[in-house]
């Protein structure tokens, strides 16, 4: 996917101009210096991380499908030839940069050595650094005080979700929750409860713990969980009464299916939609179906058993803790429909327990055949490229259905299929106009910020909404505008050639005159000067004397290179974009840079405007924005 593929057909393309807790995991085994690790150990160490989703016998899969079975057994034959191949540092990169949000020289170095399966298996095992929740509340946002309010505030989710992308030890794991965070959609403006940065910190850490773990299970947290209680209205859902008139709401019912499990279409195990006798789509559901699931739904509210109320002395309101932000939601029987449930050709009697009742409508909607090519081609696309092929789809689709040992539903197999796909490993896709992705904004960001070593002085990470398209990013992690995410995995931007080659580009939702300008204008900033922030050494938004740039980069090991425009570029062009910057762009960026002479005697200052303008100018780049 280029630009002149977005072009509208028959338009030359402008060129931008160029501003100046748990328990440990048993550690990995060491790598085995001087020779390639045997690839069946690979294959198997990688297959051992992915078990670890599929614990649940009941999930297992008695399933006699030929197809799975060689479908697993070609992944295992995937995991051997990957990591088996000799990895240069131009594909250690790009490899990184689908799997995690970057590639440091160290990481490429940790590839090149284990090999892609080798580094991937490694990487599942990394224990988690701190959770969300408990970062809120070290931080002091767990406080019921009348000056901060914090029960009323949202800004401490935008804090903690951005203090978990750029200092997460298991970025893996993190990559894949943020995937899934623009598939199982929360918004923090659109929760309307106390306690929002609580319940967001919450929602990202059951996110990050099902990350590669089991989809069934990511399901049934992701549906009793009190952040989408509230977002999709299944918090206080009451059964229908026939004397008001009233009717459960159909909200989380119709979402559940068309965003997060089966789609609206019917879909074949690759992916490509079932036709009728007319050639048209058929659909995946009804509204009958909708009405008939929200029933499930019904009598879920915050489960405040573990509720302390204090009594706020200025305004004298009664708060309740933050417990309840981070439990399941628990049933009223009461207010629990108790009547049939007949949807997707399943049945539920009347009558039924409603955990029961639940437990039945889960298991339906993740036993149903959309599932493996419905969500494996959005993990696809939100990892490695928008227009996957209906092959490369059904390969993932066979993992998601059989992991190898008969479990369904295991997100790490999953995830090192999609990764491991010898259509994103093969260099084919580098000259291929249709292959790759729009980088998203927040990973742009979270990329700069890893790859150049960015910290906050005060340890507070005040990075708050960036969703300003005109001045920021157009995009803050968490904040998306509705349940339909930033961009829609279907979104076609009109008049332009991959329109009428029939393709897709989702992140091009976001990207407008505004957004565009936007973003070089705030990266321009920021890559130079860091984040500033407002009284930095206070939890809370406020303005005080210590207002500054608190967030800076480092740059540590590109300040060495300054005084060399082709190193530096080099280096930048490996890090960032995988060595995927043409040799045109590249003497562009050089010469640009030796318009101002820098030498080694040179001050700080000096170096850092040059490694800023580079890192700008190669972010800037048609060949970084479109990632390969």
């Amino acid at each position: 996917m280029t630009a002149s593929t977005l072009a509208p057909a028959g338009d030359r393309v402008a060129a931008v101009p160029l501003p100046e807790t748990g328990a440990r995991p048993p550690a990995p085994p060491a790598p085995q210096h001087g020779r390639t690790v045997v690839p069946a150990a690979l294959a198997a160490a990688v297959l051992q991380a992915c078990g670890g989703g599929g614990g649940d016998e009941s999930l297992a899969l008695q399933s006699s499908d030929g197809g799975a079975a060689q479908a697993s057994s070609d992944f295992t034959a995937t995991l051997s030839s990957t990591s088996a191949a000799a990895v240069s540092a131009e594909q250690a990169a790009r490899f990184l940069l689908q799997a995690q949000f970057s590639a440091s020289d160290d990481e490429i170095a940790a590839v090149r050595s284990l090999g892609y399966a080798g580094w991937l298996a490694r990487q599942y095992a990394v224990a988690p650094g701190i959770t969300g929740w408990d970062w809120l509340n070290l931080r002091g946002y767990a406080a019921i005080d009348n000056a901060t309010r914090y029960y009323d505030n949202s800004y401490p989710a935008d804090y903690m979700v951005w203090h978990q992308l750029f200092n997460a030890p298991d970025a893996v794991r993190k990559r894949v929750a943020l995937a899934l965070s623009e598939i199982f959609v929360v918004s923090t403006s659109g929760i309307n409860a106390s306690w929002r940065g609580h319940l967001m910190a919450s929602w990202w850490d059951m996110l990050s713990a099902n990350a590669l773990g089991n989809f069934r299970t990511l399901l049934q947290d992701v549906t009793l969980h009190p952040a989408m209680g509230v977002y999709l209205n299944t918090r206080g859902n009451q059964k229908e009464n026939a004397a008001t008139g009233r009717q459960p709401d159909e909200n989380y019912a119709r979402e559940v299916m068309q965003l997060m499990t089966i789609g609206l279409t019917q879909l074949n195990a690759d992916g490509s939609p079932k036709t009728g006798s007319n050639g048209a789509p058929l659909d995946t559901y009804t509204q009958s179906d909708i009405t008939n699931l929200a029933r499930v739904f019904t009598g879920y509210d915050f489960d405040q058993r573990q509720n302390v109320v204090t009594t706020e002395p200025v305004q004298n309101r009664a708060i309740g803790n933050t417990a309840f932000a981070r439990l399941p939601m628990v049933l009223n029987a009461g207010l629990h429909s108790s009547s049939a449930v007949s949807f997707l050709g399943n049945h539920i009697a009347a009558g039924t327990d409603g955990a029961a009742a639940l437990k039945q409508a889960l298991d339906t909607l993740f036993q149903h055949p959309n599932v493996g090519p419905f969500i494996g081609r959005q993990l696809i696309q939100r990892l490695v490229t928008s227009n996957p092929s209906r092959g490369y789809v059904g390969r993932v689709a066979a993992i998601f259905a059989n992991n190898g040992r008969g479990v369904r539903g295991d997100l790490a197999a999953t995830v090192a299929a999609v990764l491991l796909d010898s259509e994103a490993r093969s260099a084919t896709g580098l000259a291929d106009a249709s292959f790759g992705r729009l980088r998203e904004p927040v990973l742009r960001l979270v990329q700069w910020g890893r790859s150049f070593g960015l910290r906050s002085a005060a340890g507070s990470w005040k990075i708050g909404n960036l969703s300003n398209p005109a001045s920021q990013l157009a995009q803050s992690p968490l904040q998306s505008p509705s349940v339909f995410n930033f961009f829609r995995p279907g979104y076609v931007p009109p008049g332009t050639a991959i329109a009428s080659a029939g393709g897709v580009a989702p992140e091009f939702q976001l990207v407008n005159e505004s957004s565009v300008g936007g973003y070089l204008n705030f990266m321009q900033g920021v890559v130079r000067n860091g984040l500033y922030v407002n009284a930095p050494d206070l939890p809370q938004a406020a303005s005080n004397a210590s207002n500054g740039f608190d967030l800076t980069a480092a740059y540590t090991r590109e300040k060495a290179l300054a005084a060399d425009a082709p190193a530096l570029v080099a280096k930048l062009n490996l890090v960032l974009a995988a060595g995927q910057l043409s040799g045109a762009t590249v003497a562009l960026i050089v010469g640009a840079l030796n318009a101002t002479p820098v030498t080694a005697a040179s001050t700080d200052a000096v170096k850092l405007n040059r490694i800023a303008a580079a890192v700008l100018m190669v972010m800037a780049a048609p060949e970084y924005l479109i990632q390969k």
